[in-house]
């Protein structure tokens, strides 16, 4: 499942979008090597007799459920769970039937920070922690894929919408004196 484009606004663009971590797919790898040897170890030692291809049949029904249960599902939810960083808010989508939506403004955004454990570490990813002024506080994305880079970019995303809001003393002064001659000339 792709991310909706229509989801972002006419002046926002993504500037990342990711995935959890592959290491989420290690689970599902194994569970399909298992059915499949289920499957191979049916052909080879199961006898060619009436009896063995019902064993053989039940035992493709039972590699099949473990395939799709514990291999296909966990594959199709790490493949429609997204984490988006946009020039102007974070966006969390997560669900394959029933969806989790959440939007972070960048503006509400107060800190960004990541942990990562020695396997963390060694694979290059982590969790990555969202704290956002309002009720819901953090917003904790797991298994981020080189978390410290995109912590970095997060934090880059949030100075950069700061600067972009705050007005400089130049632009301060200016709007005072437009302020100022706009009521001169409303009085005169």
């Amino acid at each position: 499942m792709g991310f909706p484009d229509d989801s972002l606004t006419a002046d926002e663009h993504v500037v990342l979008h990711l995935h959890p971590h592959w290491k989420a797919m290690i689970t599902p790898t194994f569970w399909t090597l298992v059915a499949a040897a289920m499957v191979v170890v049916g052909l080879i030692f199961l006898p060619s007799t009436t009896s063995g291809n019902v064993l053989l049949v039940g035992l493709g029904a039972v590699a099949v459920i473990l395939f799709l249960w514990l291999a296909l599902w966990p594959f199709v939810v790490w493949r429609s769970t997204h984490y988006v960083f946009t020039n102007e808010r974070v966006l969390l989508r997560e669900g394959v039937f029933n969806r989790q939506q959440r939007d972070i403004p960048l503006s509400r955004v107060n800190d960004v920070s990541s942990s990562q454990s020695l396997l963390d570490r060694m694979l290059g990813c982590g969790n990555l922690t969202v704290e956002s002024a309002g009720e819901r506080g953090q917003s904790v994305l797991t298994d981020i894929p080189k978390v410290v880079q995109v912590q970095k970019v997060a934090y880059e995303l949030v100075e950069a919408d700061h600067e972009r809001r705050t007005v400089n003393d130049t632009d301060l002064r200016s709007a005072m004196r437009d302020a100022v001659r706009a009521e001169r000339d409303d009085e005169g």
